[in-house]
């Protein structure tokens, strides 16, 4: 059975999958989305900190550049 972008396991063919989707909407299968990753705390503080430090490097043109896209 495949998987779907969270690793909650699909039915291969569009009949089942019609079939599931109904199961979940009536309530007489639970939807279930298996293990949310968490994220990384230092991961988290580097992108916090990345933002002002390319700040910092940045010309006022490219600041002003940057400020547009």
């Amino acid at each position: 059975m495949p998987t779907g972008p969270k690793g909650e396991k699909r039915p291969a063919d569009v009949i089942g999958n019609a079939v599931k989707v109904m199961r979940i909407l009536t309530g007489e299968e639970p939807e279930d989305y298996g293990n949310v990753p968490t994220k990384n705390q230092a991961a988290q503080e580097l992108g916090r900190k990345g933002g002002k430090k390319r700040a910092e490097g940045m010309t006022p043109l490219g600041n002003y550049v940057a400020s547009w896209s």
